[in-house]
């Protein structure tokens, strides 16, 4: 059950993180949110995201990481009755080696 619950609450921090880069993020790039990973205690969150033109990279994640307390704020605002834990964001490597791998194959 409480794998479960982790599961409802990944699933609401990913489709809220996504809906805020969408708003406030740069246009001139595309950052897609690829998976979170949520803290046993639930208290922190792992955003990964990939970002599209890759020279983007480091310039969206730290807009991205720069905007965590509004992200909290628009978290409280969609999902009422939940406490947003403590997010940070990361690139996700595991996509980028995935999408190697098919360029390869």
């Amino acid at each position: 059950m409480l794998n479960n619950r982790n599961e409802k609450i990944q699933e609401a921090i990913r489709t809220t993180a996504a809906e805020f880069l969408v708003r406030e993020a740069n246009p001139q790039s595309l950052i897609t949110v690829t998976q979170v990973v949520l803290s046993g205690d639930s208290k922190r969150a792992n955003i990964y995201i990939t970002v599209l033109p890759e020279s983007a990279e480091n310039a969206a994640l730290g807009f991205a990481n720069r905007n965590r307390r509004e992200l909290a704020d628009f978290f409280r605002k969609r999902i009422r009755g939940a406490f947003p834990p403590h997010f940070e964001f990361l690139i996700d490597k595991g996509e980028k080696t995935r999408q190697r791998l098919d360029e390869l194959s």
